[in-house]
């Protein structure tokens, strides 16, 4: 199946490595990324909508449909945040991006990036785990064709990328060790795009993806 996908969070680490991944794949034929601000790359699969509210994305529906996957990589880090703050930026703003996409192409599926630890009982102590897990638990009663919730840990960044975290540069020497004694917390950014883009494409067994999943996925 060719892919027709919208990306959103491409200006950060996870999303423009999974829109690197996507401009090179053979299976994917269209892309759309929505940013506030450029993301810097271009190439003749991909078009971008330059978007501030996206809380509301009434005035740009009709160039939202006629799209068959949706890789949802925009998020924020929960540190220094309450859960009210943090609840509106991670839960409600995913929701309404979701909402609106599911009402306007019911033959999408639908992947969200996660992340390691999420608590699908939204009971636990971590504030980001609960929030996190009922996002998950809420997408998945969508009307999507599929979703996929996908739970990376540590991610061995690309090579070349622009928005690689900072930090990523003092520990990534360790990635050798960190693959051969946690395998289950580790894999790299490139297995993830594949991985989503396989989702997408083939199918898998699991709405539920964690790092073994997500390498597994990657080899299909």
């Amino acid at each position: 199946m060719k892919i027709r996908v919208i990306i959103t969070g491409t200006t950060g680490m996870v999303g423009e490595g999974v829109l690197y991944y996507c401009l090179l794949h053979e299976d994917v034929e269209q892309v759309l990324v929505i940013n506030r601000k450029n993301c810097g790359s271009s190439h003749p699969k991909l078009k971008e909508i330059i978007h501030a509210d996206f809380f509301d994305f009434s005035s740009i529906e009709n160039q939202l449909q006629n799209y068959n996957a949706c890789f949802f990589c925009l998020g924020v880090s929960s540190i220094g945040m309450n859960e009210e703050t943090y609840t509106k930026l991670s839960y409600t703003l995913t929701m309404h991006v979701a909402q609106t996409l599911s009402r306007l192409n019911t033959d999408m599926t639908f992947c969200y990036i996660s992340g390691a630890h999420t608590d699908s009982s939204e009971k636990g102590r971590s504030m980001w785990a609960r929030v996190k897990g009922k996002t998950e638990n809420d997408l998945m009663k969508l009307p999507f064709k599929k979703t996929y919730m996908f739970r990376p840990g540590y991610m061995q960044p690309t090579k070349g990328m622009k928005n690689t975290l900072k930090y990523y540069k003092y520990v990534s020497w360790m990635y050798p060790m960190w693959r051969t004694f946690f395998p289950s917390f580790v894999s790299t950014l490139s297995e993830l795009g594949l991985a989503m883009i396989n989702a997408a494409a083939k199918g898998y067994d699991k709405s539920i993806l964690e790092v073994k999943d997500i390498i597994n996925l990657s080899k299909k």
